[in-house]
């Protein structure tokens, strides 16, 4: 401590008064001595608190790392199906539309006023079905008067004949003359009976006129007039429209290039199967035969136009209804059948993953079926949906487990989890569980043995996709590659 001494009093001012005692100093404040302190005691926070979040850090990465590595112990989930042989069927698809054989617009005959409306308005008539009857009691009488002048030319004519008999009979006793008259009048009887006949049948007609019948098999329309209106024979709108649904036809197009392949099949077989689908090309809704092919290419569009004959029992084709028609050309046996959505496409090869008994991938190049843009394959007996289903040439055998789904997490050699969920594959087969493929993929070991050297041609057109990883750290990292190659 600094101590501080009072002053000496002076022995005397210069105007001789007293001298006068000063007051003692305070001691003077230190400055500057909090604000080290404070500083002090922010970093010792920051620091106690920077040290919290880098252990709590740590302690995060440590549980993603064991989480990621038991995930790698247990395998990727994924979705199998077993490669199957068996006949695909290929198709040519064409858009078309359906087209009655027979189309009958009701107009009247003959005029009058409508009677009766004998049918409802969509329903399915039989030939000769009453449909509409116009008043027929003027036709009805001008038969009657037909008939009674028929009955009185008969007359007349018995009259004639009989006259001519005695004239033949008299001899010389009649002229010539008389009897030439006679005779005349005879054959102008037999003419007026057959106008009268005539005008017989003729009022006739005029009375089945007025009774309108369905001449056709098939479903009427909505009904255009009402009973009381008055038709005439010269109207040109029709009172009703009628289509016949059973059998139908469809008219669909091709392109011109295939005009070889659809003549050479037909002569094979004259009768060749279509299929209707409907406009997503998802269910089927009749199946018939190729009746004939156009006769020339329309140079509009390109095209051949295709006419094909449906029994139509379900009445599921329309008429005017746009469909997607297919036409089978040919049939591929004892193909080697997977989901489509197995068949991986790179940028230098197409290529699966085949599940090895030990629960790893194995990439596989394959070869498939190439398909033009109106070509389809289906699994004989199959009804599904266009591009479910693939014909794999080489490199893979019947027996063997593809991935289907889950790829995009999948390197050469990772291990997977095979998924037993109801659902299925994306392609439509049955998902097969890790126990009950195990012998099948025994049976292919020979092609296994092959598969080395495709194995390695698949890695190296698989650099494209997927970096080369030590362990299941690193899926992370070939996450992304393999979402590029299902984008593709």
């Amino acid at each position: 401590m600094i101590k501080l001494e009072e002053p000496k009093a002076r022995a005397s001012m210069a105007d001789g008064s007293k001298p006068q005692m000063t007051r003692p100093l305070a001691p003077a404040p230190q400055k500057g001595l909090l604000w080290p302190k404070l500083l002090l005691a922010l970093l010792l926070i920051a620091a106690l608190g920077g040290a919290f979040w880098f252990f709590r850090g740590r302690a995060a990465q440590s549980n993603a790392a064991a989480q990621q590595a038991n995930a790698g112990a247990r395998g990727t989930p994924v979705v199998v199906a077993t490669a199957r042989q068996g006949d695909m069927s290929l198709y040519l698809v064409g858009l078309g539309a359906v087209d009655p054989f027979y189309t009958v617009s009701l107009h009247t005959r003959v005029d009058g006023q409508i009677m009766k409306v004998e049918f409802q308005e969509g329903q399915l008539v039989k030939k000769f079905d009453p449909l509409i009857e116009i008043d027929p009691r003027p036709y009805e009488a001008a038969l009657l008067q037909a008939q009674g002048q028929l009955d009185k030319d008969h007359a007349e004519l018995i009259n004639a004949k009989l006259n001519v008999q005695r004239d033949t009979e008299a001899g010389t006793a009649i002229s010539a003359q008389q009897l030439s008259t006679d005779t005349a009048t005879e054959q102008q009887t037999e003419g007026a009976i057959k106008v009268d006949q005539a005008a017989i049948d003729s009022a006739q007609l005029n009375v089945e006129y007025s009774h309108i019948t369905s001449p056709i098999d098939g479903r009427i329309g909505l009904r255009l007039v009402d009973e009381g209106n008055i038709v005439h024979a010269t109207d040109t709108n029709a009172m009703a429209v009628i289509t016949q649904l059973q059998p139908i036809a469809l008219l669909f197009s091709l392109p011109e290039d295939d005009i070889p392949r659809v003549m050479k099949s037909m002569k094979q077989n004259p009768k060749l199967p279509v299929q209707a689908y409907d406009r997503d090309s998802k269910t089927l809704l009749a199946s018939g035969t190729l009746l004939t092919i156009d006769n020339e290419v329309n140079p509009a569009s390109g095209t051949f136009a295709c006419k094909a004959e449906f029994d139509n029992k379900d009445g599921n084709l329309f008429p005017s209804q746009f469909v997607n028609a297919r036409l089978l050309v040919d049939t591929l046996h004892n193909a080697v059948i997977v989901p489509a959505a197995g068949v991986q496409q790179g940028p230098d090869s197409t290529f699966v993953y085949v599940v090895q008994p030990d629960d790893t991938v194995q990439l596989r190049t394959v070869t498939v079926t190439q398909l033009a843009g109106n070509e389809i394959l289906v699994a004989t007996g199959n009804q599904t949906t266009t591009g479910e289903q693939a014909c794999v040439q080489t490199g893979l055998a019947p027996g063997e487990v593809i991935v289907t789904d889950g790829v995009d997490k999948l390197i050469q050699g990772s291990k997977v989890q095979i998924s037993k969920s109801p659902g299925g594959t994306r392609g439509g087969s049955a998902t097969a569980p890790a126990a009950g493929w195990s012998q099948n993929t025994n049976g292919a070991a020979g092609q296994e043995a092959n598969s080395d050297a495709d194995q390695t041609g698949a890695a190296g057109g698989a650099r494209h996709h997927h970096r080369p990883t030590s362990g299941p750290a690193d899926q992370g990292a070939d996450q992304s590659s393999g979402d590029d190659n299902r984008g593709r």
